[in-house]
């Protein structure tokens, strides 16, 4: 597994920034991501006390954990430097912005890292229209290759 994708954050949201962070991760909750046990329904990211983190995110139990084997839904926490995070912090204070997980992914040196977005929400007429534009892309690329 090298990456997994968050598709319904790009439908339900308009990505403006990017960030990559890293994630305070069990070893149980590592081999499970690895297994591609990874799931970011209902998955978001909110602040407390100054700090980062993802809420929601369901990573299964390990099938060969022991009585050590981690919760599957629990708050996990997200490490971003302090500049990036009083950048999003300041940013989550208008109106309509909200932290989304976008993709979970691993580095060369293995470490697991979560592509977080911050969005705000699309209307209904825009879901549509993002509908609309990749049934066109399709089209053209069926009629092209």
């Amino acid at each position: 597994m090298s990456e997994m994708n968050n598709r319904q954050a790009y439908y339900n949201y308009h990505i403006e920034d990017k960030y990559i962070a890293g994630i305070a991760l069990m070893g149980t909750e590592v081999k499970s991501i690895r297994d591609g046990k990874l799931s970011f329904n209902d998955a978001f990211c909110m602040f407390d006390d100054g700090e980062l983190w993802v809420r929601g995110l369901f990573i299964a139990e390990y099938s060969h954990g022991t009585s050590n084997n981690h919760i599957a839904v629990h708050d996990r926490k997200l490490l971003l430097n302090k500049r990036e995070l009083k950048k999003l912090e300041g940013r989550m204070k208008d109106k309509g912005y909200t932290i989304v997980p976008l993709k979970v992914f691993f580095t060369d040196k293995n470490f697991v890292k979560l592509e977080i977005g911050l969005g705000r929400g699309k209307k209904l007429h825009d879901k549509r229209e993002t509908i609309k534009n990749r049934d066109v892309e399709k089209e053209i690329k069926r009629h092209l290759g």
